[in-house]
Order: structure tokens, then sequence, then C-alpha cells
């Protein structure tokens, strides 16, 4: 089982950049559909990914027919959209003999209205208030593919990490310390 982001033309460097850090930081394939608003060496967008680009598997697809044409029979594409009415987090995504790919649409127009319609069971909605046009990019993918990962159990992910100096774990900081406080002892 492997995760997809799949970001159609995406215009924003700053936005694919944090995607790319979320998709390096999850082991999740990062699908990008050209045309590209920016170029894939722009110093924005690799700013705002830091230092993990070559952490991350990034496919470029020269549209949205060759994307397509990339997925096998057995992958799961789903289309996250604001104009669908099913929630995300209603969906199963632990099947292990599948792929899961995400599809996120341009920063200003979404995803295609005929290829919505095309796959119109696969859209699927984050619930929001009625207070924004939509949620940020970035924060949209990390979501809907942290929901998939719980769901998968956080495959291939620590779910605990020992650091030299832990701020959790080391002598100065120790939970009966903090206790003591705030009892109001000293």
């Amino acid at each position: 089982m492997t995760n997809h982001v799949v970001l159609y033309e995406p215009l924003m460097p700053a936005n694919t950049g944090n995607i790319a850090r979320t998709c390096a930081g999850t082991n999740t394939v990062l699908d990008l559909i050209e045309p590209l608003g920016f170029r894939i060496d722009n110093k924005t967008m690799k700013r705002a990914g830091l230092d993990y680009w070559d952490k991350v598997d990034v496919r470029l697809h020269d549209d949205l027919t060759a994307f397509l044409n990339s997925l096998g029979p057995d992958d799961e594409m789903y289309l996250i959209s604001k104009f669908s009415s099913k929630n995300y987090a209603e969906v199963s995504y632990t099947d292990p003999k599948k792929n899961y790919y995400f599809v996120f649409g341009k920063e200003t127009t979404g995803l295609p209205e005929t290829f919505m319609r095309e796959y119109y069971e696969r859209n699927l909605r984050i619930p929001m208030s009625d207070n924004i046009r939509c949620y940020n990019l970035a924060n949209s993918v990390a979501i809907v593919l942290l929901e998939a990962i719980r769901q998968q159990g956080f495959p291939g992910l620590e779910k605990e990490h020992h650091y030299e100096n832990d701020k959790l774990k080391d002598s100065y900081n120790r939970p009966e310390r903090y206790e003591r406080n705030l009892k109001g002892e000293q």
C-alpha cells in the first residue's frame, strides 16, 4: 500500500514545498500534474520544503490524461473538493492491496468540472464552515493524508522518538518537578 498526494497544476511554490515536506515526513509519493506555476528548482519552493526534497518521491505527469494512464487497476483515486458532499473521514483507506491517490486542485480554480463529474463517486469533502472559501492547499493535504495514515496504523512512521536532549524526558524536565510546582511547592 502506497499513499500518493496528487497536485493538479499547482501554482504556488510555497504550498508545494510545504506539501513536499509533509510527503517526506509520511513516506508519501508526490505526483505533480503539469503545467506547474513555477519551476521545480524555484528557490521559494525549495525553501518551503527545506532540505527534504531528496527524501520525496516526486513524479511528474505531462497532463491529467498522462496521470490517469499511470494508475493501476487496483488503485483508488479520490478527488478532494469543497463541492462534494461526502466526508473524507467516512471512507476506509486500509486495503493493503491498494495504492491511494488523493487529488487536489489548482489553488485558484480547483479541479476541472468535467473531471469531477466523470469521477463523481470519488469526490470527497473536508467539512468547514461557510466563513471561508476554502482551506489552504497544504493544510488540506495534511488533513486528508493524516486521516488515511491514521487509519492504516501509521505504517513505517515512528510513533515515538528518543532525542539526546528530550524536553519531556531529561532529568531537568522530570514530571515530578512540574507536579510539585503546580501544588505551590518550591
